[in-house]
């Protein structure tokens, strides 16, 4: 199966679809082919080039997006390192500022990556009573990208319009 990049009316990426879906934009005049592919399709009175990459010809606009309150964000947004002590393992826990017991709620500004000593340590204990301070205070993350793409997976060509390199340095990136 072949994977279209699909751009904005702006040039920037919207996401990943299927080669069915970017031809059925094309054809229904919603999308211009940036740059094709390597593949082509053909019927007997017809043939044309896969697109790798298609951009819409009207704005879609975007709402803000918000990242999912999920342990393991939690654990990417403190990067796996203990927000008592500062240590970091491949086991952690998600610790909860303010112990729900206490009325703590489950939310990005309650919630922190603990190692399994230091959340055993605080226990159901405010951090003050439990003698403990955080290294960071907790907060929601602003940033989510819209599209992850591992850079040895995609065609070259996508790499400008994903900002992961100038046109022209293609061969620095492995």
């Amino acid at each position: 199966m072949t994977n279209v990049l699909v751009l904005n009316f702006s040039y920037e990426s919207l996401g990943v679809t299927t080669f069915e879906r970017a031809v059925r934009l094309l054809f229904a005049g919603k999308a211009e082919m940036v740059a094709p592919g390597d593949r082509e399709i053909a019927s007997p009175s017809f043939a044309m080039r896969l697109p790798s990459i298609v951009r819409m010809l009207y704005y879609i606009k975007r709402p803000r997006a918000r990242v999912g309150l999920t342990k393991k964000n939690v654990l990417l947004r403190d990067d796996y390192a203990c927000q008592y002590c500062g240590v970091r393992e491949r086991t952690m826990t998600v610790d909860h500022v303010q112990p729900k017991s206490r009325g703590g709620a489950d939310a990005w500004e309650n919630l922190a990556c603990a190692c399994v000593r230091c959340n055993g340590r605080k226990n159901d204990r405010t951090t003050a009573e439990a003698g403990m301070t955080l290294r960071r205070k907790p907060r929601e993350p602003r940033f989510i990208p819209w599209l992850t793409i591992k850079r040895n997976t995609m065609p070259a060509e996508w790499g400008t319009y994903l900002f992961l390199y100038d046109v022209g340095i293609e061969e620095r990136i492995e």
